[in-house]
């Protein structure tokens, strides 16, 4: 193992994760992290439904694996995220969505050091019950939940005015599936990081009862 020492010697000021299962509210998480703190906002989520949409090589590569609820080859995820890591440059940033397995969490703490890891544990009742009211601005990735995240104006986004869309991700089937995996994958990368000393858990059901943890925890540690 590489000594901890080599690893956050590489890392820069703010190199952060944020983990949580499907629709656990990573995205709405990250809007207010990436707008408050002023951090480079990396989604892998994002990116793949960017290639998906534009009909680019990887797209099509992925969306076989992104449509039926199974995780990106390690090897595809690493190379897409190490490119979107590099086009940043020297910018503090957060990633969200990645690494979904250990071997990706191993290989991204080589190349680009995380040094603050947050973890959204929220209740799988509730992340049900939430993707039956999402709600997504599909051109910018802005999401939306009805009862809790809502658009100001029902089915048009807040920016823009334009329709908002339902994901194809987003059936009831695919995310149960996206969430049992997700469980068996995250474990050893919790572990992982908790090893590290570098995890922060947040429980609760909303962004909005999670926010002022989360917020807390990186002023601290940005101070």
């Amino acid at each position: 193992m590489v000594a901890l020492s080599t690893w956050f010697s590489k890392a820069a000021a703010f190199r952060a994760v944020i983990l949580g299962a499907p629709a656990s509210g990573k995205g709405t998480m990250s809007a207010r992290i990436v707008e408050h703190f002023k951090v480079a906002h990396i989604s892998s989520g994002d990116k793949l439904r960017l290639h998906m949409n534009s009909n680019t090589e990887l797209g099509k590569a992925v969306s076989k694996y992104v449509l039926s609820g199974k995780f990106v080859p390690d090897d595809v995820m690493i190379s897409m995220i190490n490119k979107e890591i590099e086009l940043v440059g020297d910018q503090n940033w957060l990633l969200d969505g990645f690494p979904r397995t250990l071997t990706q969490a191993e290989k991204l703490q080589k190349e680009h050091p995380v040094n603050l890891v947050l973890y959204l544990n929220v209740p799988t009742e509730v992340i049900l019950n939430r993707v039956k009211n999402r709600w997504v601005h599909l051109p910018s990735g802005r999401v939306y939940n009805v009862g809790f995240n809502s658009p100001k104006v029902p089915g048009k986004d807040d920016v823009t005015g334009e329709p908002l869309s339902k994901r194809d991700d987003d059936k009831i089937e695919i995310v149960q599936e996206r969430l049992e995996r997700y469980s068996k994958a995250t474990e050893p990368i919790v572990t992982f990081y908790t090893s590290l000393g570098i995890l922060n858990s947040f429980q609760g059901n909303t962004t909005n009862e999670l926010w002022p943890h989360v917020k807390e925890t990186i002023t601290k540690f940005m101070s």
